[in-house]
């Protein structure tokens, strides 16, 4: 008897160790997962009147980003035709992130358009752009002046004059270590402007909440696993903002991992009514690689100071 109760003990071990062996693989397949922005490699070099499989995809690819629209021609909106339309977005997203205009998906065109980035949108509905370009005199006892680049939604949302003092809280089921990085950020952005923000258990009627979540997630902007869109936020006062949980987050600067405060730093800009700047030492520049931190640059301070009328 006690023979076939160590047998029965071997055989369940053996069955429980495959089960953990199995979600273990599960979990190296997902480490080793592919960004779903590497079809942008063999891309490189491709030009107007080419037509190359994975083309499609950077059609869709500019689109989410607000560079293409095929509403109006829908001729080449689904096939791999380098056409027109096409070159023109493509001059359009290297003139906002400082690279040579010529259409061509050079090698530096490529190298930013793998970067892991914020899911909102550089050009929204056609009437936004990164690169407005405001002439600002900082020191006119000098005559100096600076050309900033930042940006504003459709519209220029912003939170009302009679409500600096916003709360903000965390949804059930989000991370807790990146409680005190998101508190940090907000904390920034006080420092920085009118505003005060004030943490609440009560996150049903909090001004913004704060949550994790994976691909599709009911608000019309699904994420895309590991290495391609971070995190994205809405403009005021919806004041939703969420993280990819299928991303690597870190509370500290960790190779391979995306710091938890300074993504929060960027989204929390958009929940105040900031959009992306093509300023690349800019908080609300719209890409960062792994491994990086970032703070508050003259651009955001500059921006958000304009759109809310402060001296």
């Amino acid at each position: 008897m006690a023979t076939k109760a160590f047998l029965l003990s071997i055989l369940l071990f053996f069955f429980v160790s495959q089960i953990v062996l199995a979600h273990s693989d599960d979990d190296d397949h997902d480490h080793r997962k592919q960004s779903p922005f590497e079809f942008l490699k063999h891309l490189q070099g491709c030009h107007k009147g080419e037509k190359v499989k994975d083309v499609n995809k950077l059609k869709k690819y500019l689109e989410k980003f607000g560079y293409l629209n095929y509403t109006k021609n829908q001729s080449h909106a689904n096939d791999d035709e380098f056409d027109d339309l096409l070159e023109s977005a493509v001059k359009t997203y290297q003139l906002n992130y400082h690279i040579k205009a010529t259409g061509v998906l050079d090698s530096k065109t490529i190298s930013k358009m793998m970067m892991p980035r914020c899911g909102v949108a550089d050009i929204i509905n056609g009437t936004t752009s990164m690169r407005a370009g405001k002439i600002r005199h900082l020191l006119s006892a000098h005559n100096f002046r600076i050309v900033s680049h930042y940006s504003f939604f459709p519209g220029r949302p912003k939170w009302p004059a009679s409500k600096n003092h916003l709360t903000y809280g965390f949804l059930p089921g989000t991370r807790s270590d990146a409680i005190t990085p998101v508190a940090r950020a907000f904390m920034t952005w006080a420092g920085n402007t009118h505003f005060e923000f004030t943490q609440t258990q009560d996150y049903r009627n909090a001004d913004m909440t704060i949550s994790f979540h994976r691909r599709e997630h009911g608000d019309g902007a699904p994420f895309d696993g590991r290495g391609g869109t971070l995190a994205h936020a809405f403009a005021p006062q919806n004041g939703r903002f969420h993280y990819d949980a299928d991303e690597q987050w870190s509370v500290s600067a960790t190779q391979g991992a995306f710091h938890l405060e300074t993504v929060a730093l960027h989204e929390i800009g958009h929940l105040l009514g900031l959009g992306h700047s093509s300023v690349e030492g800019a908080i609300m520049f719209p890409s960062i690689g792994p491994g990086m931190t970032k703070g508050l640059h003259r651009d955001d301070i500059q921006g958000i100071n304009d759109l809310y009328n402060v001296a």
